[in-house]
């Protein structure tokens, strides 16, 4: 089973969906001392498996990271009216919208594929697998883990098996690993959030969120985590396959702010706060909490801004600490690669 005491540091660069964590990523972070996971999310089986073979032919520890299906929505009133208010964006752009459609991100057949091709690590965003699946999973070897924002759902995936937590703060960059789609998001800071969770189940844990700098990986192993698991850390970095409209943001001294909204996607996530944000946050009526519908239905348009360098209607993921991190970091590091971020968080790289 997979320790997080045999990593030489305690960072994993976390499973960052829609393109930023490549396998170049994972490889470079595991290389020098940390690890990756590798996102499962978005993409098909064959891409994950491929994926996977590549990093274990590294001679790197494979994990991967899943989303759990959540409910089809019913409101298609509500999916039409955003589709709708949609429209003169799209006509900007020159694009066709997606259709609201919804799928399980073929997770049945990601999940066969890895009880048939085991890896080291599986992670669960967004829910738990069922009682079967972890008894599969389990019975190859394979060690679970999941990420959770509140003391209840982790004591649930306890029960459900998991060996691990990643507890993930507010101030995560992306979207919060809430197990109920339409429960809005907790404020508890992670340090009260980590000690709560801490309090409530007994296995390692890793804290993510907000984890910027050095002194905050410190601040989390002082609290008690195994591990910090960061994101936004790396999404300038030369392994990382993030868009240049989203590295050029990041730098940009034309944001100055990050909010949560699920305008994007259906679901709620953390970027930098845009245009197309302060047309739709707040108008719930078009804006349903449906996803994958919503994520189906704004990708086209979602891609086609970043393509064309206009940041205002794509999504820009960030954590709250962006702006301590980049100023923290010496710019060699913050455009190295994987490895010297993983080393600067731990602590090992001036």
């Amino acid at each position: 089973m997979f320790s997080f005491e045999s990593l030489e540091l305690p960072v994993v660069a976390a499973p960052m969906a829609g393109g930023p964590t490549t396998t170049e990523l994972v490889i470079d972070a595991s290389k020098a001392g940390g690890w990756g996971v590798l996102a499962g999310g978005n993409k098909d089986v064959d891409t994950m498996a491929r994926e996977v073979r590549d990093v274990q032919d590294a001679g790197v520890a494979a994990g991967v990271n899943l989303f759990i299906p959540g409910p089809q929505s019913t409101d298609a009133e509500a999916l039409a009216g955003l589709r709708e208010k949609l429209g003169p964006i799209a006509k900007k752009f020159d694009v066709e919208l997606g259709e609201p459609s919804w799928d399980d991100d073929d997770y049945g057949a990601k999940l066969d594929w890895l009880v048939t091709h085991p890896v080291d690590v599986v992670t669960f965003t967004f829910g738990l697998p069922s009682a079967e699946d972890v008894t599969a999973l389990r019975g190859v070897g394979t060690s679970l883990g999941a990420m959770v924002t509140s003391p209840e759902d982790a004591r649930a995936a306890v029960e459900r098996g998991m060996d691990f937590l990643i507890v993930q703060g507010p101030d995560a960059g992306g979207h919060q690993s809430t197990f109920d789609l339409y429960a809005e998001p907790s404020d508890v800071a992670l340090p009260q959030l980590f000690d709560d969770v801490r309090g409530a189940v007994d296995v390692p844990l890793l804290a993510a969120g907000g984890i910027a700098t050095p002194a905050d990986t410190q601040a989390a192993l002082d609290a008690g985590a195994v591990a910090v698991q960061a994101g936004t850390a790396y999404l300038r970095s030369s392994s990382a396959g993030s868009s240049l409209t989203h590295r050029l943001a990041l730098a940009s001294d034309d944001f100055s702010e990050t909010g949560l909204t699920r305008a994007f996607s259906g679901r709620y996530a953390r970027g930098l706060a845009n245009e197309f944000m302060a047309m739709f946050d707040g108008i719930t009526a078009v804006t349903p909490a449906a996803y994958p519908e919503v994520n189906r239905l704004l990708a086209p348009l979602r891609k086609k801004a970043a393509e064309t360098g206009d940041p205002q209607w794509t999504h820009l993921w960030a954590g709250e600490g962006w702006r301590r991190s980049a100023a923290a970091m010496p710019g060699r590091v913050i455009e190295g690669d994987a490895g010297r971020i993983t080393r600067w968080l731990a602590g090992r790289e001036s």
